[in-house]
């Protein structure tokens, strides 16, 4: 296949998504040359599961895929050890080598969902990271001030509020940017977080004689609730989650970020999300519909039309219809009587019996249709009851003898 040089699609990599190119001129002229060029994404196996906000970053490479040119992925096994401090207030746990690679056993099965694995030039950064000396990082360090390092954002405003700075987190961009040296990058793509550590990488490219890489820095995506997204605050959309659960997490997405979803998970262009935007604003489209129509197209992306269309009927039942799920999980019980906060622990509706007391104390439990108000109390088994927490947990409780 050769190279793709049409203007439009350039452009459509070039916009869609895309918060700034750093020496977009440069970038321009090598995508109209035809040339191949070598486009690099690392990725740190920090926890199981990449959400929607990382797979835009994918996404945006299928893009390049598309267009002809080799992406080149590189799994941080190596970096995941240190822990990138880019958006970081405070120092993060350093995993283990153990913890990264139990993270990274499903990665490429996750990845495989949008990129054509045959085609991806892969690569682990311990490769060449495990062979750096100390004579070799010594050198390479001499080229920075430690003023450099502390003045990035998040490090300036952890210095000044006393919080400890690690010395191995002041080496982590020096890091990522050999990853650049290494497999000779032309350009790469990051999150707005990570802008520090890929400028970095154009100067350790010039340091090692190499052409600085071009750098695309992509809109970052927020969680469900307009907080940043994150597994600890249950605000993620993971690409793994089960369709029924996917399509309900969109639809309980904040009213203001839906031209946003659209834009980066869903991929209207940037003209067809403002317009979106304008039906908002203008009260012309209905939250509702839109967050269906949204949650639709990203369940198909993942998981095909026809997952897409059983979720979407499925939800309906659920809360247009007011019915029950066609498929509930059923809890085998003995005995009579259970206190309540047990039996939410051994549905495995919740984690621990301290959430199952939080959420019935919110009002988030549902006994045969009835919200629950007290934790304290004991739930009789007569036959079987149905168990709701929140909009999308279902639970059925059977007597057995």
């Amino acid at each position: 296949m050769g190279i793709i040089t049409n203007p439009k699609k350039i452009e459509d990599v070039l916009t869609r998504g895309v918060e700034k190119i750093i020496e977009k001129e440069s970038l321009l002229k090598k995508l109209k040359s035809g040339k191949k060029l070598r486009i690099k994404l690392g990725v740190d196996p920090t926890g199981p599961k990449i959400h929607l906000g990382r797979a835009v970053q994918f996404w945006e490479l299928r893009t390049f895929q598309e267009l002809g040119h080799q992406v080149v992925l590189i799994i941080g096994d190596f970096t995941a050890q240190i822990g990138d401090a880019s958006d970081k207030t405070s120092m993060r746990k350093s995993l283990s080598e153990k913890e990264v690679k139990e993270n990274m056993k499903g990665y490429l099965g996750q990845i495989g969902k949008i990129l054509d694995m045959k085609k991806v030039e892969l690569h682990h950064n311990s490769e060449w990271l495990n062979k750096l000396s100390a004579k070799d990082l010594l050198a390479l360090s001499k080229n920075f001030t430690a003023q450099q390092m502390i003045q990035r954002r998040n490090f300036k405003e952890r210095w000044e509020a006393g919080k400890p700075i690690g010395l191995h987190e002041l080496d982590y961009p020096l890091f990522q940017g050999y990853d650049s040296v290494a497999v000779k990058a032309d350009v790469e793509i990051g999150g707005y977080d990570q802008l520090f550590n890929l400028k970095v990488g154009r100067e350790i490219q010039e340091i090692f004689g190499q052409p600085p890489q071009d750098i695309i820095i992509l809109k970052m995506l927020p969680g469900l609730d307009g907080r940043k997204m994150s597994t600890s605050w249950k605000n993620v959309v993971n690409i793994i989650d089960e369709p029924k659960d996917m399509y309900g997490k969109i639809m309980s997405l904040k009213d203001e970020l839906i031209p946003l979803y659209f834009e980066l998970c869903a991929f209207l262009s940037e003209k067809e999300s403002k317009e979106v935007k304008k039906q908002l604003n203008k009260k012309e489209g209905n939250p509702r519909d839109l967050k269906a129509k949204l949650a639709k197209r990203i369940v198909c992306l993942y998981w095909g039309e026809e997952k897409a269309q059983k979720s979407e009927e499925e939800f309906n039942k659920i809360f247009r219809e007011k019915n029950l799920p066609s498929k509930i999980q059923v809890l085998k019980v003995s005995k009579d009587i259970y206190p309540v906060v047990d039996l939410l622990f051994e549905s495995k509706l919740v984690s621990s019996k301290a959430e199952a007391k939080r959420v019935i104390s919110q009002g988030g439990v549902k006994i045969n249709g009835k919200t629950l108000k007290d934790w304290r109390g004991d739930i009789k088994i007569n036959g079987k009851i149905i168990i709701q927490i929140g909009r999308r947990k279902f639970v059925k409780v059977v007597k057995f003898f």
